[in-house]
């Protein structure tokens, strides 16, 4: 059972992590919301789902079958992942990644000398790439009162950007045209399916290994360890103990009625997919508004709000109300506050899945691989512990949630710094590139 756990996961990590980064490859920063809310409620509703139908399953088949089906299910996708899920991710020219330029790289430097074959001098300083698709935008110094160099601020020029001095100037001769960089041609659909189509980067495997764990020690992906890793280790600690509350007295459910109550946290994910899906891109777009057309990543973490009133709702309400069973109280209830903590992990998943693509686009496979490994790890630990937490504080799930409840807010209100000062964090590990400092870059 361990082996066959194992092998699994080493499947199962490969989807986990890239799927949220194809968001970031796939589609600009005002359409990834709603799909990333999509990707979670895939992941999250499904886990909660299939508890409904396992306890059936395992009443009439045997436990055994839950995993022969799933591996059906699997048999069944494997065509059409193989026919209909090409490689999202090619080598392209640095300029093209215009998402993760700053002003002091080629790329950037590049938009700046290019010329535009169909304008003239004077129609090309009047276009702006504002009639491009939105993306991240990239700090360029520290200072508080600097302005990002946003996509919508870099005007295409075909002349250098004109100083305060000779702004009143006539224009100075256009320079030569620089050929225009050239994207890779399209792959047909028998060369998409290939096994294999080369390697996307050229850095050492050794170091792609280890950079997710360097990463841990920045500050926006540990606090997207934090905010995602824990309240998903919080659902996995009510699961737990569940059977304690439900299975035991005075209900005596089985293992079919014990599985319909996660029809709570199924409808709990549904109502936190469409929360984040309603707001993410749509607060993005009113906060860039009010931002003079700038958008910045940090926009992201106002989806914490709701994760943090409905997280925290769930777990200062499950400790009390499952200890009140014995005195009669309806079992909806605390299902109830577990559909309320499901409704926060996911809008809380969707919100730091989204900060991280993009803030740190180039850095999205390393950071979703680390917040796996933290999620993981804890979620065992709380696996093993839980039940004996539980027995320690005499079977009372109170104390043990209100502790719990507390250090969530805690998690939560972390993401007021990080709103405030993550544009200077951004600054500062773009000049002191941490990766290249541990030697795995």
């Amino acid at each position: 059972m361990v082996a066959s756990r194992v092998f699994q996961g080493v499947a199962t990590a490969p989807f986990e992590s890239l799927v949220n980064v194809a968001v970031g490859d796939l589609y600009c920063v005002h359409q990834r919301g709603i799909r990333m809310a999509f990707t979670n409620l895939a992941v999250f509703g499904g886990a909660f789902f299939t508890p409904i139908v396992v306890g059936k399953i395992t009443h009439d088949l045997g436990w055994q079958w839950t995993f022969y089906f799933v591996a059906i299910f699997c048999g069944l996708c494997l065509p059409a992942v193989y026919f209909f899920c090409p490689e999202t991710a090619y080598r392209r020219d640095q300029s093209l990644n215009t998402d993760m330029l700053s002003s002091d790289s080629p790329g950037t430097r590049q938009l700046f000398t290019n010329t535009l074959d169909t304008n003239t001098p004077e129609e090309s300083e009047k276009t702006n790439i504002r009639n491009a698709p939105s993306t991240p935008d990239t700090l360029v110094g520290d200072d508080t009162n600097q302005m990002q160099t946003a996509l919508s601020d870099v005007p295409i020029s075909s002349a250098p950007p004109a100083t305060a001095a000779s702004s009143t100037a006539a224009p100075a001769p256009a320079p030569a045209t620089r050929a225009a960089v050239a994207p890779p041609p399209k792959a047909t659909f028998k060369e998409s399916l290939a096994l294999f189509n080369g390697r996307k980067a050229d850095e050492n495997f050794v170091k792609l290994m280890l950079r997710p764990i360097v990463l841990f020690f920045h500050p926006a992906f540990f606090w997207a360890c934090l905010i995602q890793g824990l309240m998903i280790g919080w659902t996995v600690f009510i699961g737990v103990i569940l059977a304690q509350f439900f299975i035991g007295p005075p209900l005596w459910w089985g293992e079919v009625e014990t599985g319909y109550a996660y029809t709570a946290a199924f409808v709990g994910a549904i109502v936190g997919f469409l929360i984040a899906g309603l707001l993410s891109d749509w607060s993005a777009r009113l906060m860039t508004k009010w931002n003079k057309g700038t958008y910045e990543p940090e926009f992201r973490l106002l989806l914490i709000a709701p994760m943090m009133i409905f997280g925290c709702i769930g777990l200062y309400g499950w400790g009390p109300t499952a200890d009140d069973l014995l005195w009669d109280i309806n079992p909806a209830i605390p299902l109830m506050f577990f559909g309320f903590q499901v409704a926060g992990m996911v809008i809380g998943a969707v919100a730091s899945s989204l900060y991280i693509v993009d803030a740190y686009r180039d850095l999205a496979i390393e950071g979703f691989t680390i917040m796996i490994v933290f999620k993981n790890l804890l979620s065992f630990g709380l696996t093993l512990k839980a039940f004996q937490w539980l027995v320690l504080n005499q079977t009372k799930a109170t104390p043990l949630f209100n502790i719990i409840g507390s250090v969530q807010l805690v998690v939560c209100l972390s993401s007021i710094p990080l709103y405030i000062f993550g544009k200077r964090i951004r600054s500062f590990y773009h000049r002191h590139d941490l990766l290249a400092i541990c030697r795995v870059r």
